[in-house]
């Protein structure tokens, strides 16, 4: 089997859900934004980043998106919605959110995730946490939500498809577990 460091930086990569207070530095953000800027794409204008290191704003994020949760036809939603303790962003200090042109003239989904993937395995490769975050995007639904894509600075026309949080992780091994067998076939 092949082994290199980009290799080992995929298959050690976990999703994180408990983060120390301090802020990341400077220099691993923007490494990470680079690697963002570096993933495949369909339209080279079709992506946006949206950094948000202000605990006061991720805190009406994560309220915003409960909220929205509470509306929801699925009950588990609803559950995370009303539980006073969840909090969406596991209390990261960062979140970055990367949003798609919506006037492209291709699905930009995928670029979007792409820049995403990329942004986690550099914060892995640097030794930071991260965890992919749906949940959040739920706050731009929300009554506020005009209101927060305004105040974040999201261009008009773009939408929010992933986002992100990133910190210093407080536990340093994360169990990998195997991988379902029979997941790969075969056609040669």
């Amino acid at each position: 089997m092949i082994a290199n460091e980009t290799l080992k930086i995929i298959k050690q990569r976990r999703s994180i859900r408990s983060f120390k207070d301090e802020q990341i530095r400077e220099e691993e953000l923007q490494a990470m934004l680079e690697a963002g800027l570096y993933a495949p794409y369909a339209w080279e204008q079709g992506r946006h980043f949206t950094v948000i290191q202000n605990k006061k704003l991720l805190d009406r994020l994560n309220l915003a998106a409960k909220e929205a949760a509470k509306q929801m036809d699925m009950e588990h939603f609803r559950n995370l919605g009303n539980n006073e303790k969840f909090n969406c962003l596991y209390d990261a200090p960062t979140l970055i959110i990367v949003s798609g042109n919506e006037q492209a003239p291709i699905p930009l989904e995928a670029d979007c995730a792409a820049a995403t993937e990329n942004l986690l395995l550099a914060a892995e490769s640097m030794g930071l946490g991260s965890c992919w975050i749906f949940f959040v995007l739920l706050a731009f639904n929300s009554p506020q939500g005009s209101e927060l894509r305004k105040e974040l600075k999201i261009p008009d026309g773009y939408k929010p498809y992933y986002s992100a949080v990133f910190g210093y992780k407080k536990a340093a091994a994360v169990n990998v577990p195997d991988r379902k067998p029979n997941l790969i076939t075969y056609v040669r």
